[in-house]
């Protein structure tokens, strides 16, 4: 039998569309580094998805060349950054961020989401405490839409999170790596004008969206990081045929697709979440996007895994282990068919071992 992939969203190439776009532009000849008209054709795209005419667009590899050098062209040398304690920067990044000078501050979480309370807090403490000289200042606030657990902000809580930003004078920013899913989630109610209006920088993704690979940075206020072009070269991340990068991003704000790119994955991850419920295993906690996080008995998981590949997230218990499955936007009906049958026959024969 096929082994399953639901590890997740960037296991597949790219969306027909793209290699569409790339196959008929293939022979052309483009100036490099971004000069090139498919550039400017697919940052135009991007502006008018987020009615902010006067954004800066850039275009990098991957989210976490993305992170490292947004947070440090947006930090002074002695700042340091506010995340989320289970934030992509705080755990998943290899101390990327601290690699370029900064210290990652850690805030407290539910579900993957800060709140401005606590942001607030965080910020009273520091300037009341006497020697907040002598330690690293807070200067932005980092967020992921949609969070490492597949939860939302709200409008609200974003909005209220940017007010606490704007009392002390700290940047926001947020990583969209996976913002087509948090756009096609019914829950979600913050747009890309939204974003664009509460954010400092924030990037749209594209390696876990559709996109071979590619982020797309947005600065919506013009010069918010002077020099930024040369601050990508300086850090590597130029990448000469920024046209390849362009291209995808030129695909997917064409018809509107990177806005209804993660439908799909979105619905099949609620059936995965309704299958798992009815087969009486426990959700970590409903998730809205494409990100499903579940409480499985060690010995079902070991041997899931011959037969699916899904990724670790957390111990539950000493017996438990928290998985994900993550769908795409390449996911088929059919594989989470598969999928769920594979789990109800395990746990049938789980019962009857254990009687």
């Amino acid at each position: 039998m096929d082994m399953l992939y639901f590890a997740s969203d960037y296991m597949e190439g790219a969306h027909p569309s793209i290699l569409q776009k790339l196959q008929e532009q293939n022979f052309c000849h483009f100036p490099g580094y971004g000069t090139d008209p498919v550039t400017q054709s697919a940052a135009s795209r991007i502006r008018n998805a987020c009615h902010c005419p006067e954004a800066e667009i850039h275009f990098l590899e991957g989210g976490t060349q993305t992170n490292a050098v947004v947070i440090r062209a947006l930090l002074r040398p002695y700042q340091g950054v506010l995340a989320a304690e289970t934030g992509h920067v705080s755990t998943h990044e290899a101390g990327a961020i601290e690699f370029g000078g900064h210290k990652v501050l850690p805030l407290p979480q539910s579900q993957g989401k800060i709140n401005a309370s606590d942001l607030e807090a965080f910020m009273d403490a520091f300037h009341a405490d006497d020697n907040h000289d002598h330690m690293v200042m807070p200067g932005m606030v980092y967020l992921s839409q949609p969070t490492e657990y597949g939860t939302l902000y709200s409008l609200p809580e974003l909005s209220a999170i940017r007010r606490v930003c704007d009392r002390n004078r700290l940047f926001l920013y947020i990583d969209g790596a996976r913002l087509a899913y948090a756009l096609s989630s019914p829950q979600n109610d913050v747009t890309l004008p939204d974003l664009a209006r509460l954010c400092d920088v924030f990037y749209i993704g594209g390696t876990k969206c559709g996109a071979l690979l590619g982020e797309a940075v947005v600065v919506p206020k013009a010069g918010t990081i002077p020099h930024f072009f040369t601050i990508i070269k300086q850090m590597g991340a130029l990448c000469a045929k920024g046209f390849v990068i362009a291209a995808q991003f030129d695909a997917l704000f064409s018809n509107d697709l990177y806005l209804h790119i993660g439908d799909s994955a979105v619905r099949l991850a609620g059936r995965i979440q309704t299958g798992l419920s009815d087969l009486g295993i426990r959700l970590l906690f409903p998730t809205p996007t494409n990100q499903v996080f579940a409480c499985l008995p060690d010995s079902l998981t070991a041997r899931l895994r011959e037969h699916c590949v899904l990724a670790f997230m957390e111990k539950a218990d000493d017996t438990h282990t928290v998985m994900r499955f993550c769908t795409s936007w390449a996911t088929e009906e059919a594989e989470v068919d598969r999928l769920l049958s594979m789990l109800e026959a395990l746990l049938r024969d789980e019962r009857l071992r254990a009687h």
